[in-house]
């Protein structure tokens, strides 16, 4: 790689406090590799620290069969949440926050209990889980147009943006959350539909494959961390004005809405 970690991860945040969309990264190396791209997501989290916030939790991407074929991919990737991307839920998102959103409806983990890669199995999760609520994901892009390949995604910490969660806490272990259905609303249309068994089975798989991928990393999943365990439908596109609403059969609903005009 010609181009450091360091300097992409640089490239990236001067393209979000810009917000300007920039150059895929793979046009600028085209032979950049998923690993590399790891690290710059992690040179971005670590500048992120240095700025004072803090890592609330993790989020899974691609853990569907159509997203990974779209890429031509085999595994999902993931990404970094902070405490800055945390959105109450009903309140307004102001565009100044993002730059080419989409809006994603899935189911988060809380976890009591960290769980530390590899070999974390889906049981392991739901025991470690405090309780898990309904989630909307905004994921952005600081890639103009969202021209991007996996390892431009994994570089911009898995196109990551802001996140909501549902008030309502369940017990996971009084679901099934395999079988749960989702209903995605914009502006009170349905617009998607899903079910817990989208994302590779069951969305504890999810959660599992990740403890065990951050392994190679050092890093694992902390006790309080939020997950956003994968989109149980397609990502819908965001402008002002627009309403989202998500609800989850037995974990109940999380809506947002983004401010009209800047």
């Amino acid at each position: 790689m010609t181009v450091t970690a360091k300097e992409f991860s640089e490239y990236l945040a001067n393209a979000e406090c810009n917000r300007r969309g920039v150059q895929p990264l793979t046009e600028i190396e085209p032979n950049l590799s998923v690993e590399e791209a790891y690290q710059i997501q992690l040179a971005t989290v670590q500048r992120k620290i240095d700025q004072g916030q803090f890592v609330v939790g993790k989020k899974i991407g691609l853990t569907s069969v159509a997203m990974q074929n779209f890429l031509g991919v085999n595994e999902p990737d993931y990404g970094h949440l902070f405490n800055e991307m945390v959105v109450e839920v009903g309140k307004d998102i102001s565009f100044y926050r993002v730059m080419q959103p989409k809006v994603e409806a899935e189911i988060a983990f809380i976890l009591k209990e960290d769980l530390v890669g590899p070999n974390v199995t889906a049981d392991d999760v739901l025991r470690a889980t405090d309780y898990v609520v309904p989630a909307l994901e905004i994921v952005d892009s600081r890639i103009l147009n969202w021209k991007i390949k996996l390892a431009d995604t994994i570089a911009d910490n898995a196109s990551s943006g802001l996140f909501v969660l549902g008030k309502m806490p369940v017990d996971v272990q009084n679901i099934d959350l395999a079988k749960v259905k989702m209903c995605f609303y914009k502006n009170g249309e349905l617009v998607n539909t899903g079910v817990g068994s989208d994302v590779l089975g069951h969305p504890a798989n999810c959660v599992a494959w990740l403890a065990n991928k951050i392994s190679h990393f050092g890093i694992s999943l902390k006790a309080g961390e939020v997950i956003l365990s994968g989109a149980l439908s397609a990502a819908v596109d965001a402008k002002p004005g627009d309403e989202f609403k998500a609800t989850i059969d037995a974990l109940g609903e999380v809506n947002v809405r983004f401010a009209e005009g800047e």
